[in-house]
C-alpha cells in the first residue's frame, strides 16, 4: 500500500469511528422526558385553574420542619412542605475572589447576598462572575507587559470588586406558606435555578431548586394512586376501593372492576382532572 493509500485508509477509519455513537441512550432519559411532560401538563392545568383555587393558608411550616405531613393535593402544597436545605449568604462587601471560592467549594450555581439582618438584597450567579472575569481579561489585553506584572503583584483577580457590584437585584424570594405552584411559575418565568426562602420578617432561612419544585409538582405513580383511592374513590364518590382496580404507570391510570353505570363517567372525569395524570384507560364494567 502506498503512503497516499495509507493516509486515505487512516482518514476513512477515523471518520468511521466518529460516525459511530459513543454511548447508547440512557435508560433514564425516557423517564426524564416523561417526567418533564407531566410537569408541563401539571403547570398548564394549575395555570388554567389558578383563578378558582382558594388562597393558601399562611401556615408557618418553615423549611426546617420535617414533621409536617404533606397536604392531600398539589394545590395545597406549600414551600414549607418541601424546603429542607438551609442557605448560606454573603455580605455586600464580600470580595470577588471569596464569592468565587464559595461557589466552587459548595458547588453552587448562585449565592444570595444578605444584609446585617439577613434580608436578601441580591443574588450573585456563576454567570455574573464569568462575565466579570471576561471583562478583566479583556482589560488586561490592553495593558502593557510592565503594567500587567505590577497589577498582578498589587492585586488579585477582581480585587476591589465586591458582591454588591456583581449581584442582580432585587432577588426573587418566597415564603414558607407560598404555594409550590406559584413558586414554580415564578422560577420558570424568571429562568432562575434556585428560589430563596424567607421567613415572616423576610430573613433568609432556606433555598429550593427548580428540580425540587419539579419533583414536588409531579408525584410518582404511587402517590397518584394514593390520591385516586383516597380522595376520588373514598371521599368524592364514596366508593369502596376494593371494587375498583387502580393501576398507575408513568402517569397513565388504568381502571378495572365493576361500578354503577352513573359513577363510571364521574370517576374517569375526576381522575383525568388530576394534573399529573397523562391518560385514563377505562376498563370498568358498568352494573
Amino acid at each position: 500500500m502506498s503512503d497516499h493509500d495509507a493516509r486515505e485508509a487512516g482518514a476513512a477509519s477515523v471518520e468511521a469511528r466518529r460516525s459511530v455513537p459513543t454511548a447508547a441512550p440512557k435508560p433514564a432519559e425516557e423517564s426524564r422526558q416523561n417526567l418533564m411532560v407531566r410537569y408541563l401538563q401539571a403547570m398548564a392545568s394549575h395555570e388554567s385553574h389558578a383563578d378558582r383555587l382558594p388562597p393558601a393558608p399562611r401556615t408557618m411550616t418553615g423549611p426546617a420542619r420535617r414533621d409536617v405531613p404533606p397536604p392531600g393535593t398539589i394545590s395545597e402544597l406549600q414551600i414549607g412542605h418541601i424546603a429542607r436545605r438551609t442557605a448560606t449568604g454573603v455580605t455586600p462587601d464580600t470580595p470577588f475572589a471569596d464569592v468565587a471560592r464559595m461557589l466552587a467549594r459548595e458547588q453552587l450555581g448562585a449565592v444570595p447576598v444578605v444584609d446585617a439582618s439577613r434580608h436578601v438584597v441580591g443574588v450573585v450567579a456563576e454567570s455574573d462572575l464569568l462575565a466579570e472575569a471576561a471583562t478583566l481579561a479583556t482589560a488586561d489585553e490592553h495593558t502593557g507587559t510592565l503594567g500587567k506584572l505590577l497589577g498582578r503583584r498589587q492585586r488579585g483577580l477582581g480585587a476591589g470588586i465586591t458582591a454588591a457590584a456583581l449581584m442582580t437585584a432585587p432577588a426573587l424570594t418566597v415564603h414558607p406558606w407560598t404555594p409550590v405552584v406559584e413558586a414554580a411559575r415564578t422560577a420558570a418565568r424568571s429562568r432562575i435555578r434556585q428560589v430563596y426562602v424567607t421567613d415572616h420578617k423576610d430573613r433568609l432561612v432556606g433555598v429550593v431548586s427548580r428540580g425540587e419544585l419539579l419533583h414536588a409538582l409531579v408525584r410518582d405513580d404511587a402517590a397518584l394512586r394514593a390520591e385516586i383511592v383516597s380522595h376520588v374513590l373514598r371521599e368524592e364518590l364514596e366508593v369502596d376501593p376494593r371494587n375498583v382496580g387502580v393501576q398507575v404507570r408513568h402517569g397513565v391510570v388504568t381502571l378495572t372492576g365493576s361500578l354503577a353505570a352513573d359513577l363510571v363517567p364521574r370517576l374517569t372525569d375526576a381522575v383525568a382532572r388530576i394534573p399529573d395524570v397523562l391518560e385514563v384507560a377505562d376498563h370498568l364494567t358498568a352494573v
